[in-house]
């Protein structure tokens, strides 16, 4: 990532610019030496989380295991600033599956994004 390109993605409005980057960078040989700078500022720049939750679900379904990192500072990115818990459950569903409700006691258990999304979610019954 260039200078210039580097100036322009810190000065995006929204993260849509990062998020566009991302999507149609995937594939390019420094992609993986990039990443962890798009998910610093992708995260610095979505005030609603919009494209925060946009960025983990694709890297999730492109590479669960190959972005687990930032898709775990996503994830916990998406929690801070999703404030209104527009995207938490479009989240929840795409990360943990659509039947994510069903497992939601074992989930709970074992994965501290997911119990702190739930409780977003559902801050009763927990």
């Amino acid at each position: 990532m260039d200078a210039q390109l580097k100036k322009r993605l810190e000065n995006d409005e929204n993260g849509l610019l990062t998020y566009e980057y991302i999507a149609n960078n995937i594939n390019n040989v420094d992609f993986p030496k990039e990443i962890d700078e798009l998910v610093d500022n992708i995260i610095n720049v979505d005030r609603t989380g919009q494209f925060v939750v946009s960025t983990a679900r694709y890297l999730n379904a492109i590479d669960k295991e190959g972005f687990a990192p930032q898709i775990d500072r996503l994830i916990k990115a998406a929690i801070t600033v999703d404030r209104e818990r527009a995207y938490l459950g479009i989240l929840a569903s795409s990360i943990w599956g659509d039947d994510y409700k069903e497992h939601a006691a074992s989930l709970t258990a074992s994965d501290d994004n997911f119990r702190r999304i739930y409780k977003r979610l559902y801050p009763i019954g927990i």
